[in-house]
C-alpha cells in the first residue's frame, strides 16, 4: 500500500467513525430557552425538534434540585410549526425564594439537560443538568394522555 493509499484509507476510516464517536441524543436538541414569573405561575419558552406525534415536546416541569415534581404542563399536541413556543402553567406552589429547575421532556426521547435553575425573586438562567437527574419522575402522573398533532 502506497503512503497516498495509507492517508486516503485512514480519512475514510475517520470519516466512519465520526458519527460513533459524537452521539447526539434527540432529547438533548430540546431546550429550554426560557422562564419567567408572575406570582407563582410560569410561562416556559421551549425549542424542540418536533416532527409531529411520533416526536414532540410533551411536558415541562418545575423540580426541587434534590429531583421532587413539584407542578407538571402537559403538551397535548406537538408544535412543528411553532418554534420556539412559550406555554404557562401554574400555580406552584413554592416560596418566592425557593431553589427550582425547570426542564424540558420529549415523547419518546426523555428529558433534555438544558434546562433553567433559580427562583421566583431572583429569576432563572440556563444549566446543564445531568443525563440521570430524577429520571424516575418520567413515570409520575400527570402524564400524557395521548398527542392531538
Amino acid at each position: 500500500m502506497t503512503p497516498n493509499n495509507l492517508g486516503r484509507l485512514l480519512f475514510i476510516s475517520l470519516l466512519c467513525l465520526a458519527p460513533m464517536t459524537q452521539p447526539v441524543s434527540a432529547a438533548s436538541e430540546a431546550k429550554v430557552l426560557g422562564v419567567t414569573t408572575s406570582g407563582t405561575s410560569f410561562s416556559v419558552t421551549i425549542s424542540s425538534p418536533d416532527t409531529g406525534c411520533d416526536r414532540y415536546a410533551d411536558w415541562w416541569e418545575v423540580t426541587t434540585p434534590e429531583g421532587k415534581l413539584l407542578y407538571r404542563r402537559v403538551l397535548l399536541h406537538s408544535h412543528v410549526n411553532e418554534q420556539p413556543f412559550t406555554r404557562s402553567g401554574g400555580p406552584v406552589d413554592v416560596a418566592g425564594n425557593e431553589p427550582l429547575i425547570v426542564r424540558i421532556h420529549m415523547h419518546p426521547d426523555g428529558y433534555s439537560p438544558h434546562a433553567f435553575s433559580g427562583s421566583i425573586d431572583d429569576g432563572f438562567s440556563a444549566i446543564a443538568l445531568e443525563a440521570d437527574f430524577a429520571l424516575q419522575l418520567a413515570d409520575q402522573p400527570p402524564l400524557p394522555k395521548s398527542c392531538a398533532f
